[in-house]
């Protein structure tokens, strides 16, 4: 992988671990179903005026039915069912079942034809990655409620579906006009649902900025980056930031909460770091099998096409 590669692996390791701190801190002043209107209409009003002076908004409608289905299964249905289930559960938690993600997406390529998804070195990576996510967040996670555990899980499979219905409908649309068009939509879907949730006092001011950061950075700027990455590292390789994703939720509890470090953190993250090594090397029949049909790197980030078989793996 490059160096810019690396550098948008890192920056989304990052941006796509601080959420499940953030949604916790959220959470302090705001019911879950306004938290996802606040996120989506921050980024949507970012996103909007960019993606309409460039007149991305006018092809992709002509593709409105797979972008609903699109943001039903990544965002509107995900982000609501994430938000209920972390408060009931560690944020440590949610972040091992939502690692789960790259499985599933083997699992569905697989089911799809693409056998070189499970073969070898890869799998064992993915297998040995799980492992440490698993050793980081220990077994003493406390009691949840299985429905809760089953909502995070249907998360992690909607994120492993939504990203190959793009890929294979949505492959000629810009990507900020799915982005936008996805974002506004679930924020109008969900004005009325907010209407009927809004807090009955006004939030602290950490809860407020949580919201603001979740739209603005972990939104809005973490979609654009991520297809940044699928473009110039390629999709298998992406999708191993849910390996990561884990670890910066620990650290992030621990520095900001106050949570303590426990010995599965020393174990399971070397552990992580072997399988994401493992499960990103490039052998070269996976290399001639991802490289597929040629598709050139446009130059501005919002002429990129949609491009994923990975999932975005938006906490």
């Amino acid at each position: 992988m490059s160096k810019r590669g690396w550098l948008l692996f890192a920056a989304m390791a990052v941006i796509w671990g601080i959420p499940y701190l953030l949604i916790k801190i959220a959470l302090e002043g705001m019911p879950a179903p306004f938290i996802v209107f606040a996120r989506t209409a921050v980024g949507a009003a970012v996103l909007l005026p960019v993606a309409m002076k460039r007149d991305l908004i006018r092809p992709a409608l002509k593709h409105w039915r797979y972008i609903a289905v699109f943001a039903a299964l990544e965002i509107a249905g995900p982000w609501l069912l994430l938000g209920d289930a972390e408060q009931h559960m560690t944020s440590s938690l949610a972040g091992l079942l939502i690692a789960a993600v790259p499985f599933f997406v083997a699992l569905i390529m697989w089911r799809l034809g693409e056998k070189e998804a499970v073969s070898g070195t890869r799998l064992a990576g993915l297998f040995i990655g799980l492992a440490g996510v698993i050793a980081i967040v220990g077994l003493n996670i406390g009691e949840v409620n299985v429905w809760h555990m089953l909502e995070v899980i249907a998360v992690a499979i909607g994120y492993a579906i939504a990203p190959i219905i793009a890929n294979r409908r949505l492959s000629d649309v810009p990507t900020l006009g799915v982005i936008t068009l996805s974002l506004t939509g679930v924020a109008l879907l969900y004005t009325p649902v907010a209407a009927f949730t809004l807090p009955a006092h006004l939030p602290k001011a950490n809860a407020i900025a949580a919201a603001v950061a979740l739209g603005l950075v972990c939104t809005a700027a973490a979609f654009l980056l991520f297809f940044a990455l699928i473009a110039e590292a390629g999709p298998a390789r992406a999708s191993m930031i849910t390996f990561v994703n884990p670890a910066v939720a620990v650290a992030g509890g621990v520095v900001f909460l106050g949570e303590t470090i426990k010995a599965g953190v020393i174990v399971g993250f070397p552990l992580v770091m072997i399988g994401l090594v493992l499960s990103t090397l490039r052998t070269p029949e996976a290399g001639a099998a991802e490289a597929g049909p040629a598709v050139e790197a446009a130059p501005a980030l919002d002429e990129a096409v949609v491009v994923v078989e990975a999932a975005p793996v938006t906490p």
